[in-house]
């Protein structure tokens, strides 16, 4: 059984302006130990499936429906007081931004401690310990001196050290990282994604990496996802993903990248703007930005085909290139006859 499981998740935001759908039908599983990396552009719905399963949305946001199973327990609907004894203890969170996540009035011990004494029944002289003890873990220099100082004392580097610390001091069997090195230069990020796989591999947790930085996948992740207005428009094993893309946003992602041989040749953006959450399509959400576009892509959503055992992606070009190649059956099996005469008919 997959240590986190979730199903076909909806979560979306009640606005004046309407109904913004960030989340539309996600559904993946995480094993234990593994390393997870969910990818896309702002606005994709990548933060907002990590607060979903962790509950903490914001006031008009909310989960309309679907399922988030934890080691068999079922989250959606579970209730505040539920969660409240899951956060941290299980699943933990490790925000984007360490100096909006501490307090710059309490010394980083108090903080420490504070989340150690808050879901464990250790007292204060043990929240010390184990404090500092993390924060040898994390690599922070002088632990018991640096437990006195504030916030504003630490780098940004330092600072992220400290709050990976304090997300793993209750020893989670989940880590969920929202972007943890978007702030930081290239050297530190480096540092920061090294201690990171070291500590995965010590305490044998797994990881939910939520990044924009397919650099940052590259490093760390066994499996990717890639989203897209809220929907899963891939996902596969990472060498899949890099070398065997099959989605057209995918593929334009990867086109953005900086390669060693480029010979300085310009980089390929992918034109246009994101999808408007509050007016999806019927079609696929990439459709207007997409190169390789059919008839079919502006008015039906294709369904996730299973390109081989470790990748799956949601794009009718696939469904083409099988027609071409001749194994269109096995490719499309869930499909109706009309689905696939009109993937046909650019």
């Amino acid at each position: 059984m997959a240590l986190l499981e979730v199903r076909d998740l909806h979560t979306s935001f009640f606005t004046d302006a309407g109904e913004v759908r960030a989340v539309n039908g996600v559904s993946f599983d995480l094993d234990h130990g593994k390393v997870l990396g969910i990818v896309g552009e702002s606005g994709s719905g990548k933060s907002v499936t990590a607060y979903s399963i962790m509950q903490i949305l914001a006031g008009t946001g909310k989960i309309v429906s679907g399922s988030i199973k934890y080691d068999g327990r079922e989250l959606v609907g579970a209730g505040e007081d539920v969660m409240k004894d899951i956060r941290g203890n299980n699943p933990s969170l490790l925000f984007q931004d360490p100096m909006t996540s501490l307090n710059p009035t309490y010394t980083i011990g108090r903080q420490l401690m504070e989340a150690i004494m808050l879901h464990t029944d250790r007292n204060k002289e043990q929240a010390w310990e184990r404090a500092v003890e993390m924060l040898k873990l994390v690599n922070v220099n002088s632990p018991e001196k640096r437990m006195k100082q504030y916030p504003y004392e630490f780098s940004g580097g330092m600072r992220q050290r400290v709050m990976i610390a304090m997300a793993l001091a209750c020893e989670p069997d989940i880590l969920i990282a929202d972007e943890p090195t978007t702030a930081l230069d290239v050297t530190i990020q480096a540092g920061i994604l090294e201690l990171m796989k070291d500590i995965q591999k010590k305490m044998g947790m797994a990881i939910i990496m939520i990044t924009h930085d397919l650099g940052v996948v590259a490093q760390l992740c066994d499996e990717v996802i890639v989203m897209y207005a809220g929907s899963i428009c891939e996902q596969g094993t990472e060498n899949e993903i890099f070398y065997n893309p099959c989605h057209e946003y995918t593929k334009g992602l990867m086109r953005s990248i900086p390669t060693v041989d480029s010979d300085g040749s310009r980089l390929e953006p992918i034109t246009g703007t994101p999808i408007d959450l509050l007016n999806m399509p019927e079609g696929c959400p990439f459709a207007p930005r997409c190169d390789a576009a059919m008839k079919i892509c502006l008015t039906k959503k294709c369904k996730r085909i299973q390109i081989n055992d470790m990748h799956q992606a949601a794009c009718w070009v696939n469904v083409k290139k099988a027609a071409e190649e001749g194994r269109l059956d096995g490719l499309t099996a869930a499909m109706s006859e009309t689905e696939r005469e009109e993937a046909l008919d650019k």
